[in-house]
């Protein structure tokens, strides 16, 4: 499966300076690690972010999001945004810091 390069892209550009920043190819698209833990990604258009299982049910509850589930079996923690959800710049980029802000309370790897 093909994923969004531009996604991945305005992901990149965002991050870009960031200490601990890994990226790598996995689920057949693209994760953003930082200090080995990833933080958000890319799955075809959807944008990926972990927010950690005390704010998965919230973030559940905004628009245009659903469980990342790759196998069938939701991962708790990890939501997935569609396209609507992150196009402003604002929502991006608050999606964004929620994964890296999550991110940031793990030991790293």
């Amino acid at each position: 499966m093909a994923y969004a390069l531009d996604l991945a892209n305005r992901i990149r550009v965002h991050l870009s300076g960031l200490p601990g920043l890994e990226e790598k190819k996995m689920f057949g698209g693209v994760g953003f690690l930082i200090q080995g833990n990833m933080a958000c990604g890319v799955h075809g258009n959807d944008l990926i972010v972990r927010v950690g299982a005390e704010n998965y049910t919230a973030a559940l509850q905004q628009p245009f999001t659903h469980p990342f589930d790759m196998t069938g079996r939701p991962m708790a923690g990890w939501i997935t945004v569609a396209p609507q959800g992150y196009k402003q710049d604002r929502d991006f980029q608050e999606w964004v810091k929620k994964g890296i802000d999550f991110t940031r309370t793990l030991p790293p790897k």
